[in-house]
């Protein structure tokens, strides 16, 4: 009698779960197949994007979770398992991670704008959030530059993508801005003949566009001229330093006077 009541007790359990459980089975299959067509499908879409690789493993990688965990939520629904608390759990948690982590998340988010929008790439010789240096590396929560010094620096990404961003790279080439002052005595004309002379002698400055020279100020003690050759910007530092060595030497030769500060002192006899 008492193994005819286990017997009945079981197939009742059967008549009134199995359809479910086997409805459960289904979805998870389904649902499993949709799910890796739909990452197939924007892994391709990246792809055709030319997303950053990181971006595209955490991208996939969080895709997969959430519908997954979405999946089960429906899975377990299906045999009459009660998922809103369950749903109000993961709510929560959400919400206290989120602001826990809020620094962190505003910096991966801006990790994704950078990454999505491109407004630099490694490579890149950038000036941002008062440094300057060349791209190494574009992470998900911060970005790595190597600055002039070979120092390693180290920029949040929130901070980078909310900030204003200098890319000296994209262009092709820069300018240099040079300012030289002379003598009240020297001639203009002459000064600025010795200037052209040594841009037109240098093999790194470009003809087009032409370079800029131009008096600028009437200082203290001393006539200002302004210099701006362009060239590409690999050659930035080595145009800036020689060119300055080579006026130096221009205007010596021309006898032409750099002048320097003068000060003069009265002494006032008691």
């Amino acid at each position: 009698m008492e193994t005819q009541k286990w017997i009945d007790a079981g197939y009742n359990f059967i008549i009134e779960f199995g359809p479910k459980v086997i409805g459960a089975i289904l979805i998870w299959i389904i649902g499993s197949w949709v799910i890796k067509m739909l990452l197939k499908g924007a892994t391709k879409a990246m792809n055709k994007g030319n997303y950053d690789e990181s971006l595209k493993k955490f991208l996939v990688n969080l895709i997969n979770w959430i519908l997954k965990i979405l999946l089960i939520i429906v899975v377990l629904s299906t045999v009459g398992v009660e998922t809103t608390s369950f749903a109000a759990i993961i709510a929560a948690a959400g919400l206290a991670i989120g602001l826990a982590l809020q620094g962190s998340l505003a910096n991966f988010a801006g990790g994704v704008l950078i990454m999505i929008f491109k407004p630099i790439k490694i490579g890149d010789l950038i000036e941002a959030q008062g440094e300057i240096g060349v791209v190494k590396e574009i992470e998900i929560f911060t970005t790595k530059l190597i600055g002039l010094s070979n120092k390693e620096i180290i920029i949040p990404n929130g901070s980078l993508s909310n900030g204003n961003i200098v890319n000296y790279t994209t262009q092709g080439t820069r300018r240099v801005d040079l300012v030289f002052g002379v003598s009240y005595d020297a001639d203009i004309k002459q000064t600025k003949d010795v200037f052209s002379k040594v841009l037109a002698a240098h093999p790194l400055i470009l003809k087009d566009p032409a370079p800029t020279i131009a008096l600028s100020e009437l200082a203290d003690s001393s006539i200002n001229f302004v210099v701006r050759p362009w060239c590409k910007t690999e050659d930035y530092w080595t145009v800036y330093f020689e060119v300055t060595e080579s006026v130096k030497e221009a205007l010596d030769a021309a006898g032409i006077e750099i002048p320097y500060p003068h000060q003069v002192e009265i002494h006032k006899e008691a």
